[in-house]
């Protein structure tokens, strides 16, 4: 009886995600196209990109949106825009892109007919972030504390001063690669539904983009992670005592 109880319970979770899945695999041909991980990764991170750089525009007319801006002396100019977007469409199409089409040849999208139970899915989610804090941390780690890695690999993304959201991605070839590999890979590791996939990559890319946004809004997902190494957590830092706070 209990095993039933479960199995009922676990149906049940799954019926919760299966309307949104079930549309998901309507657009099953564009899910297993090579060109699928690159475009929804462009989409989905200049559309978060865009609010934030609606608010730039706005925050040289509008004093209440100044107020919270990190760097309320400093302004995004197009320029710095266009040399973001340019380097992000470079390295997605020129290496990113490759790498998905072989990744697409030597392991086909296998698409289930059911999705996940939420729980698991939320799960799944949350220790991929774990995960890639570790990873992006100890990166990060590295490459500040070795002046080569620093000079050659990370200083890119570092070029600009005043941080604005396209910026999240102003990162050299190795950076791009070698971050882009652990959010990729943690999916596989845990063996997730291509739904919570899908989930993972949405979450950490809007957490990415909000770090770097340039702006301390009420609600800010950056305000558990200030300063450190670690791209969303504190607990690595504390334990490396690299933790630093801003009041």
């Amino acid at each position: 009886k209990v095993c039933l109880t479960c199995h009922k319970e676990q149906v049940l979770m799954a019926m919760l995600l299966q309307p949104l899945w079930t549309f998901v695999l309507g657009h099953a041909p564009l899910l297993r196209s090579p060109f699928f991980p690159v475009l929804f990764s462009l989409c989905v991170y200049l559309s978060f990109c865009l609010p934030f750089l609606l608010l730039d525009a706005l925050s040289t007319r509008w004093a209440w949106v100044l107020r919270y801006k990190l760097q309320p002396q400093s302004s995004v100019s197009w320029s710095s825009v266009r040399r973001c977007l340019a380097l992000t469409l470079y390295n997605h199409l020129v290496f990113i892109f490759p790498l998905t089409v072989l990744h697409w040849y030597l392991r086909p999208v296998h698409l289930t007919e059911e999705a996940p139970p939420l729980p698991r899915l939320l799960a799944q989610v949350l220790v991929c972030l774990l995960l890639f804090d570790f990873q992006s941390f100890a990166w990060h780690l590295l490459h500040h504390g070795v002046p080569w890695l620093y000079r050659t690999f990370h200083k890119v993304h570092h070029t600009y001063t005043s941080t604005s959201a396209l910026t999240a991605e102003y990162s050299g070839t190795w950076e791009t690669l070698s971050l882009g590999l652990f959010a990729a890979a943690n999916p596989l590791l845990l063996g997730c539904h291509p739904l919570t996939e899908l989930a993972f990559f949405v979450v950490n890319i809007w957490l990415s983009v909000e770090d770097h946004c340039g702006y301390d809004l009420p609600w800010a997902t950056h305000r558990l992670s200030k300063c450190n190494f670690a791209p969303y957590f504190t607990h690595w830092d504390r334990l490396a005592g690299t933790l630093q706070t801003q009041d």
